[in-house]
């Protein structure tokens, strides 16, 4: 019995250990956040991205999930809290809401070193 309270006081303690880094963590948060992957209508890497092309009243219309990975963390942040032109709401927390932003602008990071 000692040993199992051990065994559950070490596991409690080190529950929140992660073996991921913060950038594959990132990853995996933007291609399914709550269900609905951002790359899906903002691209792989948060370029933008054509999502339907389609017709309406004889017009030839087309729906873009626009550019994302240029934006300051503030307007990104505002950005992920509106419902605007059929982006979800996701109901992130502000530190999945910067490891999105982080993993958006890892490229600029890297270029920087």
């Amino acid at each position: 019995m000692k040993y199992i309270a051990f065994l559950f006081v070490s596991v409690s303690l080190f529950a929140e250990a992660t073996f991921i880094s913060p950038i594959e963590y990132a990853s995996q948060l933007y291609k399914n956040p709550r269900g609905i992957g951002c790359q899906h209508c903002h691209g792989d890497n948060g370029e933008g991205k054509l999502v339907a092309k389609y017709k309406h009243k004889g017009v030839n219309k087309e729906f873009r999930g626009p550019q994302i990975n240029e934006m300051d963390f503030k307007d990104f942040h505002k950005a992920l809290d509106k419902r605007k032109l059929g982006m979800p709401r996701y109901f992130l927390t502000k530190k999945e809401v910067q490891a999105l932003f982080l993993f958006l602008n890892q490229d600029m990071k890297n270029a920087n070193k």
